[in-house]
């Protein structure tokens, strides 16, 4: 007789882990699996947005509920944490991004023949998928791959690879083509032909001597109401809506502080909006994020000092930071671990701590609890739709 055995919550990646410790794809909590694999589905299934799912990298969760998902997003930030001994004191609803909102996307475009396929590497592999559709991509990104398949096709060798990244800013659409020339007359006509024919913001190339731009009309983004220039490139929270909530749960942690540092700013998504009530100490190592940061603050008359700073390799120190009545740091996926060091030597009260990698997330959290902070309220933000991919923003008092 066939024994079946009940799924009881998903892994990292989005397999089904059941009671005796199976991973299984595609199984969701509330399903039952049968010893030969065979997954009888419970309630918590939805009919994917996209015939490129299973195959595709870019989603691991489209036959997962809302309400799946969600549960799905918090366990993902909270296993880590526990591991460490660490239970916020409160978590927030998550914010989930709608379809059709990811407003800045990197894919990649191979040239086969006369042919050049365009779109996202599929799931565990180098083998790419030439999107047909995409429920995640906002539309006017996913518009311009049919005429990018169009053009690339001349400019490209056999086999070559380009990077394509396109990023919805005020104007249209950024684009950014990597490991392409724009050399020669024939491929500069051709460029700048297609940047007016689609109305792009701005068309740029990076090849070995470094960015190029072949035509911009202009490309800001708007952050805490104040016009930013984006480099190309550039980095902007994946959704609005993504970057909303992050900015909200922000604000809501600093709270009344008037004298705050914001580390690893970029070019302002939580220094722009905080500004408009406290003084602002904005670092970071990108030197064109940082440069577009303290042109748009000094435009708009906001107290934002913008500080060009590798804070991996020179960390703001204890004394540094002791000035400080509040602290927002938002580092890459590898964490901060010689930063949180520092701002847990220091006195600052109250750390604003966003993320976009549970795991690293948890280590730092550690170290800050340790050193007397605890972990209050936490906000989860689901923006990359149906990704195994999450973040968060949580806030540290002592």
């Amino acid at each position: 007789m066939k024994r079946w055995t009940g799924v009881t919550g998903l892994a990292a990646r989005g397999d089904g882990l059941t009671a005796d410790g199976r991973f299984v794809p595609g199984a969701l909590p509330g399903d039952q699996v049968g010893d030969d694999g065979e997954i009888a589905r419970g309630p918590g299934h939805a009919t994917p947005a996209c015939h490129h799912f299973g195959r595709c990298g870019g989603c691991q969760l489209q036959h997962a509920s809302d309400a799946v998902y969600a549960d799905f997003t918090v366990d993902r930030i909270l296993r880590p944490l526990a591991a460490v001994g660490i239970v916020p004191a409160e978590i927030m609803p998550v914010a989930l991004s709608p379809p059709h909102s990811r407003r800045r996307a990197s894919l990649r475009a191979v040239k086969s023949g006369r042919e050049v396929a365009l779109g996202f590497n599929a799931e565990g592999s180098h083998d790419l998928i030439d999107l047909a559709e995409c429920p995640v991509l906002n539309p006017a990104l996913f518009a311009l791959l049919a005429p990018l398949r169009g053009l690339l096709p001349p400019l490209m060798r056999e086999r070559q690879t380009v990077g394509v990244t396109v990023t919805r800013v005020d104007q249209g659409v950024d684009l950014l083509l990597a490991n392409l020339s724009a050399d020669g007359l024939r491929a500069r006509e051709a460029l700048t032909a297609f940047a007016q024919a689609h109305g792009l913001a701005r068309l740029s190339v990076e090849g070995p001597a470094g960015v190029e731009t072949v035509i911009d009309a202009g490309a800001t983004v708007t952050l805490g109401g104040i016009a930013v220039a984006l480099p190309p490139g550039g980095f902007l929270q994946a959704t609005a809506q993504g970057e909303a909530a992050l900015v909200s749960a922000v604000l809501a942690g600093v709270g009344p502080a008037r004298r705050v540092a914001d580390l690893f700013a970029g070019a302002g998504t939580f220094a722009l909006p905080l500004s408009a009530t406290a003084h602002v100490e904005a670092a970071d190592a990108a030197g064109p994020a940082i440069e577009a940061l303290k042109a748009a603050a000094r435009a708009a008359g906001r107290p934002v000092k913008a500080v060009h700073r590798d804070l991996f390799r020179r960390p703001y120190t204890a004394a540094e930071l002791d000035c400080f009545e509040a602290l927002v740091i938002d580092p890459p996926r590898a964490g901060a671990a010689a930063q949180t060091a520092e701002i847990a030597a220091s006195a600052v009260p109250r750390v604003m701590a966003v993320s976009c990698n549970p795991a690293t997330f948890a280590r730092d959290a550690e170290r800050l609890v340790k050193s007397g902070f605890t972990l209050g309220r936490l906000w989860p933000v689901a923006q990359f739709r149906w990704s195994t991919h999450v973040e968060l923003a949580a806030l540290f008092l002592r």
